[in-house]
């Protein structure tokens, strides 16, 4: 892997930093899965596998980038139309279900958005 945008940390970055090859970068945006901890949250044991791997890690705040919105937009609705860029979602049935679903994307579960169908 070149490329690694983290939204989730915890367990997910660590696998991220094992697969990404020499010279990659991570960009870390979230740490969700440890968005609700009630104690200190435990980071990547391998974080020296990025020195090792020339790798880079940085933080990211998307409000840095708003004046890129519009380019943005221009580039990812076509790619969207041809499947070149997709989204992946998590899909629960029944407004009963949101909750755990919910619950589980602070945990780091879910990937990308949620989905409640009722």
């Amino acid at each position: 892997m070149d490329v690694y945008v983290d939204n989730v940390g915890g367990d997910h970055l660590t696998a991220a930093i094992d697969a990404l090859r020499p010279g990659g970068r991570i960009a870390m945006v979230g740490a969700i899965s440890g968005y609700n901890a009630t104690g200190p949250v435990h980071g990547p044991a391998n974080l020296f596998t990025l020195a090792a791997k020339d790798a880079t890690l940085r933080g990211m705040l998307v409000t840095s980038y708003l004046h890129l919105f519009g380019e943005w937009i221009g580039k990812a609705v076509p790619m969207l139309g041809d499947g070149s860029l997709h989204t992946e979602q998590t899909v629960v049935e029944g407004l009963d279900n949101a909750p755990a679903a919910f619950l589980g994307v602070l945990r780091g579960e879910n990937i990308g958005k949620m989905l409640v169908r009722i």
